[in-house]
């Protein structure tokens, strides 16, 4: 029997990092979440009251159980601590509230518990549970939904747990049909106040697949991201027999994106579905282009989906606008993939794109990066942003505020801009102040460092042969540097050494990588690589999933040592 309880909890935590000179300030964290029911008022019991079902409004909802469990958890204020709480919890109110749960526990059959609603005024907790019951008994085919969906007193529960504008009465006074209509015209009005709340996710299981689709977007559009609603939902769509079509695809890969949702097997699920969706589409590229979007925003890289996809806008070239090609190549560089249709995609359409089809300086700015990032910018296209006027009209698309990203995007062009022919790169000079940026890793990605810096250290204990977190004027941040001899014996790091290999150590935590059947640095990680190996660097790569802070010291110290040995072997020969 299912059964309601308001959890309410909260915790901390506190992390202490340390490195050469260094030390991570300790953070902590708090979560609590609320909850709280409306007052409510009592009617006289009426148990000869006439059962018989209302007709469904047309366009009404094929499963309102969800609805009305999800809506019921909404929009609920706390408590107001006023007079009339002091009123309600009287002797009599607890009494008559003990009585009504006992009547719910006691029920049976649906009649029993549709009466508890004609008998007594249930608050919202109660008519949740009777809804929730009925929900349980439909999942394990003891009723039907179809024997009670239309009933009056089942709408009136929805009723109640779907609004939460003012109090609706169960008993003699019935919603008019025309709230009923309102009501169910509300299709699937999800509650996104949930956080770890079980019984809304006992729920996904009766919804039919696009229902549970509607449920994950209206998520999205609320920013509300209930990890036990997101899992319920990501496990009964990957197992739903069901087959979705392309914007289905899209609009479940889009709401992950926007929740910061990663769920490998529905995922997967989604790009098997993409490829069959795909061979049908003759003309719509809009949908292609957002699940482009949303697996670089997920940083999901399946090179066989993005081959496809690549494949069928290059088919379909004069299809594509500008801006849907600036997403298609943000979306490549920010993968660092490169697709086998790349050739056609360029001689179709990079070759033909200018400024002058973006209206936003931003989409352009993004389009010249990322076709730096997937090393197929011209010298043209460089000038274009490394100037001061374009930098004006950021700022004044910005009101003078230039994201960081964008800066660091400027940067990054700027050193690339060294080494293209023909590339004019004025804007260092003159704006080299405004583009500074100051860089602060997560919280998770300094532990790495720390344990990184602890390693490295006891290689090389004399902090005079290693510089620790190094800002270039290339966008980015050095990790920890130092000079290694053909012996793989340190050597001072601020001095010039004719057959010493300079060493750039980059950590790579979870963000920094692909996730997917092709695991892989992003695009940009993989630029700041690209660009301290012309400076004239040996990087090495430090990502998470072969490095790890709770390995042994001396299990890093192996770790460095072995890489170090790798690299200056790899340069003698």
């Amino acid at each position: 029997m299912i059964t309601l309880r308001r959890i309410s909890r909260s915790f901390g935590y506190c992390l202490n990092v340390r490195s050469y000179s260094t030390s991570t300030s300790a953070a902590t964290a708090k979560v609590i979440a609320p909850d709280g029911n409306g007052d409510r008022s009592k009617v006289q019991p009426n148990l000869t009251r006439n059962t018989t079902g209302v007709s469904g409004s047309p366009g009404g909802l094929k499963n309102p159980i969800v609805a009305a469990a999800f809506a019921s958890l909404r929009n609920d204020e706390p408590a107001k601590k006023d007079s009339t709480i002091t009123t309600r919890a009287t002797s009599g109110d607890a009494k008559q509230d003990t009585q009504v749960d006992e009547m719910i526990l006691k029920a049976n059959t649906v009649a029993e518990l549709l009466a508890v609603a004609d008998m007594t005024k249930v608050n919202r907790k109660q008519a949740l549970k009777i809804v929730s019951i009925l929900a349980e008994w439909s999942s394990i085919k003891k009723v039907t939904l179809s024997d009670f969906e239309s009933d009056s007193r089942f709408v009136e529960l929805c009723s109640m747990l779907g609004r939460t504008g003012g109090q609706r009465t169960i008993g003699s006074n019935r919603t008019a049909p025309s709230k009923m209509i309102e009501l169910q015209g509300d299709d699937l009005q999800t509650v996104l106040g949930i956080t770890a709340n079980d019984e809304a996710a006992k729920l996904i299981a009766g919804l039919t697949l696009p229902q549970m689709i509607k449920v994950m977007s209206s998520l999205s559009m609320k920013k509300k991201r209930s990890i036990p609603l997101l899992r319920s939902l990501s496990f009964n769509i990957a197992s739903n027999p069901g087959h979705l079509n392309l914007k289905e695809c899209g609009d479940l890969l889009y709401a992950m994106a926007c929740l910061n949702y990663r769920d490998v097997v529905l995922t997967g699920r989604i790009c098997a579905d993409l490829d069959r969706e795909l061979s049908k589409n003759t003309d719509k590229i809009a949908p292609i282009v957002s699940v482009l979007t949303s697996l670089g925003m997920l940083r999901y890289r399946d090179g066989t989906v993005l081959d496809n996809l690549c494949s069928w806008i290059a088919s379909h070239h004069e299809l594509c606008k500008p801006t849907q090609l600036g997403s298609l190549l943000l979306s490549l560089a920010t993968l660092n993939y490169e697709p086998i249709s790349m050739d056609t995609i360029k001689a179709k359409l990079i070759a033909n794109i200018s400024e002058n089809d973006y209206i936003r300086p931003s989409d352009w700015l993004n389009t010249v990066w990322s076709l730096t990032v997937l090393n197929c910018v011209n010298g043209d296209q460089l000038s274009s942003v490394l100037n001061a006027n374009f930098f004006h009209k950021l700022q004044e698309a910005r009101f003078g505020n230039l994201q960081p990203s964008m800066k660091i995007k400027l940067l990054n062009v700027a050193a690339v801009a060294q080494r293209i022919p023909g590339a004019k790169e004025s804007l260092l000079d003159s704006h080299g102040a405004e583009l500074f940026v100051p860089f602060e890793p997560s919280k998770d990605k300094r532990v790495l460092v720390t344990g990184m810096l602890d390693a490295l250290k006891s290689l090389i204990p004399s902090e005079s042969m290693v510089k620790i977190s190094q800002t270039t004027t290339m966008g980015f941040t050095i990790d920890a540097e130092c000079v290694l001899d053909k012996k793989c014996l340190p050597l001072p790091v601020d001095k010039e050494h004719e057959h010493g290999t300079k060493i750039a150590l980059l950590v790579h935590d979870y963000h920094d990588m692909c996730q997917g059947p092709h695991v892989s640095l992003n695009g940009i990680q993989a630029l700041n690589m690209r660009l301290l190996e012309q400076a004239g660097y040996t990087v090495l790569s430090i990502p998470y999933n072969e490095f790890s802070t709770s390995d042994k010291l001396l299990k890093r110290v192996e770790y460095l040592q072995k890489k170090f040995k790798s690299i200056v072997t790899s340069k003698q020969q």
